[in-house]
């Protein structure tokens, strides 16, 4: 395993990023007003914890500059640390005996115990005592004993590995947390097996929650948070082993801040725009710290340094990459009915592009088959272009939850979207496109954001809408498609295009040919001179071709 110890004798930056976090914050911590149950949030209880965790932090570190005392500080956050910690189902026998409320609303005393938080609270509620529990008043330090205790005796993860998702991560890092702590070997030894068994797993099969956030900071936090209490050297080796595989997963797709590619499942915040960057900006720091924070959790605090050629991947982008990945789903019915997924990505210094050649069902409908990303401004706007079918879940100016209705075409920097929408299905597709300076034709657009251009080009005529965060395109009429080709600005320089107007007269001039009528199908020539069609016939397996040959999947790796 290669070495995640800082030496020495370097300066290391981390430190001060996960500082200016929890510096940010806990002056937002200052600032908001407590409720009436003596909470900032009724939404998510782990959310008072997270907060109260990183002003405690800041009011006993005399290097962070707060607005008040910080005796009344400290008290402050350990007054919303105690009333979170109570809130714990403290009654054995019951259901959910050791566990959290989720929502809080309207009388958090009485809200029922969820399964979720105690997921990821309690391991780091464990890390956090460990840390500052020297500096607690005596009543907090006895509750915190006393919660974990429950939390161990309600061995909620004492479950095995199944789906390998961030649930069952989350498990098997309790598992060695809860274990060690309470010297249980039989549950440590449980933890060792899970660990390795999940770690052989997704080095094979890949990740089956491919770009998944925010549950992927879920295992990396998770994961982390057992290697820095771990003691015993081999433990700690193999969690450093699973953590060098989680950053080279990240690296993969990667892009200042952006994750590139396809997601198996988004939040609204993530998606059209990567605003879950946190734990990013302390391990790369290569964009600008964006001024909103939608979850906070434990990224100012919990720390493994990538190795240096995983960081090296994820920073150098001078070279364009094509990345080619194969994961195998989990469902029921045993091995022979696992999905083959192949992902696909193409990532250069200015915009990545790709997505996920097959459409399958993902918890919620939540995924996101293909994007555009560009790096993460500190803006805090969408970055993200891309097109879908709505499906089961959508709501409008909520551009998620796609239909199964979309065939794909992936080639470098173009982009082939079909839609064999049938009849008696609302016809409309939608696009998203970030903001900067568009041109409008018919049947197309022509864009210029940040370092890129874009060329869009649809088969039937659209209306465009401007939303809080991005542009929102509305094409009806399908069966049709759309194609979208991306350039970077210094490339079209090299071409003599220095202008969006010089780009927009070029690229219209070139546009696809759509048919609708025969098959369905589109036939475009990218920038490169490749040929690229792809044709969908009823009963038929969708072909995408280049140059004319069909292009192949078997040389996708994990």
């Amino acid at each position: 395993m290669m070495s995640a110890e800082p030496s020495s004798n370097r300066s290391h930056p981390y430190k001060e990023r996960r500082k200016e976090i929890i510096h940010k914050v806990a002056l937002e911590a200052q600032r908001l007003p407590l409720l009436d149950s003596g909470l900032w949030f009724h939404d998510d209880v782990r959310n008072n914890f997270y907060y109260a965790s990183y002003l405690f932090a800041a009011a006993v570190d005399d290097s962070l500059r707060l607005e008040s005392d910080r005796e009344a500080v400290s008290k402050k956050a350990e007054a919303v640390l105690l009333e979170t910690v109570l809130l714990q189902n403290r009654e054995p026998g019951t259901p959910l005996y050791g566990h959290w409320p989720l929502g809080l609303h309207p009388v958090p005393r009485e809200a029922a115990p969820h399964e979720l938080p105690v997921e990821i609270m309690g391991s780091l509620m464990v890390w956090f005592c460990k840390q500052y529990s020297g500096l607690f008043s005596a009543g907090l330090r006895i509750a915190f004993h006393t919660a974990i205790g429950h939390i161990y005796r309600s061995g909620f993860f004492r479950k095995p590995v199944v789906y390998y998702g961030h649930h069952e991560a989350k498990y098997t890092a309790a598992k060695l947390i809860f274990g060690r702590l309470f010297g249980d070997e039989e549950l440590r030894e449980d933890g060792r097996v899970s660990l390795e068994q999940t770690l052989a797993y997704i080095r094979a099969k890949g990740m089956p929650e491919y770009g998944s956030l925010p549950w992927f900071w879920h295992w990396v936090q998770a994961f982390t948070c057992a290697w820095e209490l771990e003691e015993e050297s081999g433990v700690k080796a193999a969690l450093g082993e699973m953590l060098d595989h989680l950053w080279s997963e990240r690296a993969s797709f990667y892009l200042r801040g952006a994750w590139a590619g396809a997601h198996s499942r988004g939040w609204p915040h993530d998606v059209p725009g990567d605003r879950n960057v946190l734990h990013d900006y302390v391990q790369f720091g290569d964009f600008r710290l964006p001024g909103g924070m939608p979850r906070t959790e434990y990224a100012g605090f919990l720390f493994y340094e990538a190795p240096a050629q995983i960081r090296e991947l994820a920073l150098d982008r001078r070279t364009p990459a094509e990345v080619k990945k194969l994961t195998q789903k989990v469902v029921p019915g045993g091995p022979s009915s696992q999905p083959l997924l192949h992902s696909y990505a193409y990532i250069c210094g200015d915009y990545a592009a790709g997505g996920l050649w097959e459409r399958v069902e993902e918890f919620d409908n939540e995924q996101l088959r293909w994007t555009y990303s560009l790096p993460v401004s500190g803006a805090g706007g969408a970055n993200q272009l891309y097109f879908f079918h709505p499906g089961e879940g959508y709501q409008e100016g909520d551009p998620r939850h796609q239909s199964p209705y979309m065939d794909v075409l992936y080639h470098k920097g173009t982009v082939i979207s079909l839609f064999p929408v049938p009849g008696g299905k609302d016809s409309t597709v939608i696009g998203v496109l970030p903001k900067g300076q568009w041109r409008e034709q018919p049947q197309a657009l022509f864009g210029h954001v940040d370092n890129v251009y874009f060329a869009v080009y649809l088969s039937h005529m659209y209306e465009l809408i401007e939303r809080q965060h991005y542009m929102e395109v509305k094409a009806s009429g399908m069966p049709g498609g759309v194609v979208v080709e991306a350039m970077e600005v210094k490339q079209a320089e090299q071409c003599g295009i220095i202008s969006l107007e010089e780009f927009a007269a070029e690229m219209s001039a070139k546009a696809p040919v759509f048919d609708t009528e025969t098959i369905l199908a589109a036939e475009y020539i990218a920038s490169g001179g490749d040929q690229l069609r792809l044709e969908v016939s009823a009963g038929e397996e969708p072909a995408a071709l280049h140059n004319g040959k069909r292009i192949s999947l078997d040389d996708y790796a994990v």
